[in-house]
């Protein structure tokens, strides 16, 4: 009797705990899938600054190419009115941090051959606005090219 209670005593011992083996790879796959989840955090907020900053920087063109439309023809073929480079923020209100600084380049030149093959060439511009900033050690460019006619939109403001 007593060998059995011995032997039934062993039995659970073995059963109710985990060997080193086990508890050594249990913590390996928690430990993997910690990880993972964090990179997936990571990766999930680098991108949705990269959206915003991307964003960000289409709506510094935009603004730029709509005060275009404001002009008259004079000021939009008279180099020195409209400046060549500017600067702007991801925030540009903010007092604290600005956060992310865009930099950028508008020029305005008389549209080639190869960009219009018509005779009312002379009547147009073409407007490219660039702007760079930098995300970490990531250097980042958009680009937007329009054109702009003599006897545009800007006619019609009063």
């Amino acid at each position: 009797m007593k060998i059995k209670i011995n032997l039934m005593s062993r039995i659970r011992r073995s059963l109710a705990a985990f060997s080193l083996v086990e508890a050594t790879v249990g913590m390996a796959i928690i430990g993997a899938t910690i990880g993972a989840l964090f990179t997936g955090f990571t990766s999930g907020f680098f991108t949705m600054q990269l959206a915003r900053e991307n964003l960000r920087a289409t709506q510094i063109m935009l603004e730029k190419m709509e005060t275009i439309r404001l002009y008259s023809w004079k000021q939009v073929t008279n180099s020195a009115y409209i400046p060549n480079t500017f600067t702007n923020f991801y925030d540009p209100q903010s007092t604290i941090n600005r956060g992310t600084k865009y930099t950028g380049t508008m020029t305005i030149t008389p549209p080639t051959a190869a960009d219009i093959g018509s005779s009312y060439r002379d009547d147009m511009r073409k407007v490219v606005v660039k702007v760079d900033w930098t995300t970490g050690h990531l250097k980042r460019s958009r680009q937007f090219t329009s054109y702009v006619s003599r006897y545009g939109l800007q006619d019609y403001i009063y």
